[in-house]
């Protein structure tokens, strides 16, 4: 009946992990131990074996405001060092300076607003109606480029009034016209 508590207990703190943890017991002291000297030892280290097993690797005091200055900054006598950072690179668009890795913060946030303006044309042109065609972004100046009506058939048009920035190529949002790759060498090119 009591191992079948303790299992209900074990299941009810320890639900997710598998039993290879230590298994919760009850030590039954008889009532002769605690009377006589030997017991009060006996007692005592089952005492002190459940106080320490409870806590595992758990810091007995909080660190210091100081030690973990200290341990951030380091002492008056001995301070730690500001390390230069090397890996920063130089935007070749704009000229701000960029980590490496990662995308030009300054470029990236004139596409987001730029993109951002375009949703809004979008938006107000259009509604919010679900858009199963293409659209196409005309700016100030620009005129719809092929001869013939059947390429611009079914597509919708978006003019923005204002000119296209310098920065944002039309090529980019035209669809590639190469098929797909069908192997996974990259050859390197421009060896001499």
């Amino acid at each position: 009946m009591l191992a079948r508590v303790f299992s209900a207990i074990e299941r009810f703190i320890f639900p997710q992990f598998p039993r290879q943890f230590p298994a919760l017991a009850v030590a039954g002291v008889d009532n002769r131990l605690e009377r006589s000297e030997q017991g009060s030892g006996l007692w005592e280290s089952l005492k002190n074996t459940l106080e320490d097993a409870i806590v595992w690797a758990v810091p007995k005091s909080r660190r210091t405001v100081e030690k973990r200055m200290m341990r951030k900054f380091g002492s008056p006598e001995k301070p730690k060092l500001l390390q230069v950072k090397t890996h920063l690179k130089i935007c070749i668009t704009c000229g701000h300076h960029y980590e490496v890795g990662v995308l030009c913060p300054h470029c990236y946030n004139r596409v987001r607003k730029e993109t951002k303006q375009m949703q809004e044309e979008i938006k107000q042109n259009l509604g919010l109606k679900p858009i199963e065609q293409d659209v196409i972004v005309l700016y100030e100046g620009e005129k719809l480029q092929g001869a013939t009506a059947e390429m611009w058939q079914g597509k919708r048009i978006v003019e923005m009034k204002r000119p296209r920035p310098a920065w944002f190529s039309k090529n980019l949002m035209e669809k590639t016209t190469q098929p797909p790759a069908t192997t996974k060498e990259v050859k390197p090119t421009d060896l001499g």
